[in-house]
């Protein structure tokens, strides 16, 4: 294996400053900084061997530079995993091109690339959304595509329907919502640009729902003492755990909106926390004193230095905001240690809401603490309130039960 070197020349050399500066901001050491930026300078010496320019490392490109790395004996950052931070910083900088959609080829390749495109510029959706909405809707559209191409004057509600059972039969089941409103959303486009003249969305069935068939759970007070305690409070990692855990039982937040929290979202003037929640709606919520404790005590001892502005870091390199799957292992990891049954972040949203219905407060109240839209949400809650419910039941028949 070469020695390690940290000089950077051929097409990406005006990127090697920057990416040094984002792997010391995101928490790397010295030594494994260097491990990185020699990464950087063998792509570039391969570039520059193959006589390619930095736009044209398309992923194709990247695998056959992984080969030509991994043959060449190294043994540290090989994979697509390994590479995937030093792309995500020269994709940002506009340098090679961004991930291509999974779109297939043939004669459907173009539909799917035309739809993809209106999902990013007109809808506005990542690209992570536009490839999951392509992946859904690929199968269909290739059914639909002959040797010739599509011919759009022959798709009728009976295609559509006929995709949707052959779903079913394959998977055993319902088709899930997610591709039932790919399928609509992409119908609706088809009929957008005058493929199709009849409004086919309305031929996609909708998925079957049985709403207020189970009780919203909560878990038990001790429950939440035990989850509390199992924190380390001396460390960094168990003040980060302990904030994280009281924010979702005592003020309800789903794991996304925790995991959005920045630095500049807490207003301790005011004593008031901004909560990022579903869509582009912001709320602010007033900041109990415990919550507040728990969150200085995390930021003042736990949280790394880095610039990072989200309020919650990993553990470990790169230091980046937790996720939302971050916070919900947050809350299964302190099951484990308390010995209680695992449960997930939106338990403790039910224990929040259960709580304050114990509390006194009326439906209403809970909704509006949990920043639900419709009463309906609202109303699962009463279930639960066994006191308000124990004055509505009658009398049963021939006696007391």
């Amino acid at each position: 294996m070469k020695d390690r070197r940290t000089a950077v020349g051929g097409p990406l050399a005006c990127c090697a400053e920057s990416f040094g500066t984002a792997l010391v901001s995101l928490g790397y050491d010295q030594r494994r900084a260097a491990v990185h930026l020699d990464l950087l300078a063998s792509l570039s010496e391969w570039l520059g061997e193959v006589g390619l320019a930095a736009s044209e490392l398309t992923e194709p490109r990247m695998a056959q530079f992984l080969e030509v790395r991994r043959g060449r004996g190294w043994r540290d950052l090989v994979t697509s995993r390994g590479v995937a931070l030093m792309l995500e910083h020269l994709r940002g900088l506009g340098v090679v091109p961004p991930v291509s959609r999974p779109v297939p080829d043939g004669p459907a390749a173009e539909s799917l690339e035309r739809y993809g495109d209106y999902l990013a510029s007109e809808r506005g959706l990542s690209e992570r959304e536009v490839a999951r909405y392509l992946v859904e809707v690929a199968p269909f559209v290739g059914q639909l595509a002959g040797p010739a191409g599509i011919d759009w004057d022959t798709v009728s509600a009976a295609d559509v329907t006929r995709f949707v059972v052959e779903v079913s039969s394959g998977r055993g089941r319902a088709p899930s919502s997610k591709l039932l409103a790919a399928l609509r959303s992409f119908l609706r486009f088809a009929q957008l640009e005058g493929w199709i003249s009849r409004p086919l969305a309305q031929a996609v069935p909708s998925a079957p729902r049985w709403t207020d068939a189970s009780l919203p759970r909560g878990i038990e007070r001790d429950e939440v003492r035990r989850l509390l305690d199992s924190c380390d409070r001396n460390g960094a990692a168990g003040r980060r755990d302990y904030a994280i855990l009281t924010l979702l039982v005592r003020l309800g937040l789903r794991a996304a909106e925790v995991a959005r929290m920045q630095l500049e979202d807490v207003d301790w003037r005011a004593g008031e926390l901004l909560v990022h929640g579903k869509g582009p709606r912001e709320e602010n919520m007033p900041l109990p004193v415990d919550v507040g404790q728990a969150l200085v005590d995390y930021l003042r001892h736990g949280r790394p230095d880095t610039t990072s502005r989200a309020v919650f870091l990993r553990r470990q390199v790169p230091l980046r905001g937790l996720g939302s799957i971050g916070v919900t292992s947050v809350v299964y990891r302190a099951c484990e240690r308390a010995g209680v049954t695992r449960v997930g972040a939106h338990r403790l949203r039910h224990t929040a809401a259960t709580e304050m219905l114990r509390a006194g407060a009326s439906l209403g109240e809970v909704g509006q603490a949990l920043r639900q839209r419709s009463p309906s949400s609202t109303a699962i809650y009463a279930k639960v309130d066994h006191i308000a419910l124990r004055a509505l039941a009658r009398p049963w028949p021939g006696g007391a039960a």
